[in-house]
């Protein structure tokens, strides 16, 4: 009896050892190969804008392709801070009562407006200045994308270690200051 047990045992760990732990190795270094092929998307479409001071239709279906070809699916959402001066006065009602200084105030937009101007309801070429969303020196941009879908080895890691398999991955940061207006 104890002589099947343990080759019963010994089988188990054969099957273990022979599949599943290199599935999951194989799911890490796919999920691993995703996080550096949309981390990559990620920089090249932000450093592309921060450099331009434009976002085209081109640029973001171009963004949105590569992500597509991770093998994931993102949630993307932009964010642009745009830089304002607001003079500062003693009295607001009495020009004459200028501070001599100017306070720094950013406006926000955000995925939803920045994508109005991209893709509008009117029929307009993909190259047309009416359909690129246009920003200027010192204004910040940021762009933040989530893994939505549930990747093989969040699969693996939850069937494993019996765990919630309503994890998500930590979402990607990347952004800075727009650094130029090539319009």
């Amino acid at each position: 009896m104890i002589n099947s047990v343990s080759k019963i045992l010994a089988a188990l760990l054969a099957v273990l050892l022979l599949y599943l732990v290199p599935a999951v190795q194989h799911a890490k270094t796919q999920e691993d190969i995703t996080l550096l092929t949309s981390y990559h998307a990620l920089t090249e479409f932000v450093d592309s804008v921060r450099n331009k001071g434009y976002i085209s239709p081109v640029m973001y279906e171009d963004f949105r392709t590569e992500l597509g070809s991770s093998g994931g699916y993102f949630d993307v959402a932009m964010e642009h801070q745009h830089k304002k001066y607001h003079p500062e006065y003693d009295d607001p009602s009495d020009g004459s009562t200028f501070l001599n200084k100017y306070s720094v105030q950013y406006e926000g937009h955000y995925t939803e407006e920045l994508e109005e101007v991209l893709f509008p309801d009117t029929p307009a070429e993909k190259d047309s200045k009416e359909r690129k969303y246009y920003l200027e020196m010192g204004d910040y941009f940021t762009v933040n994308i989530q893994r939505k879908d549930q990747s093989p080895l969040n699969t693996f890691t939850s069937m494993l270690y019996d765990s919630a398999s309503g994890e998500q991955d930590s979402p990607l940061h990347y952004g800075g200051m727009v650094l130029n207006e090539d319009y």
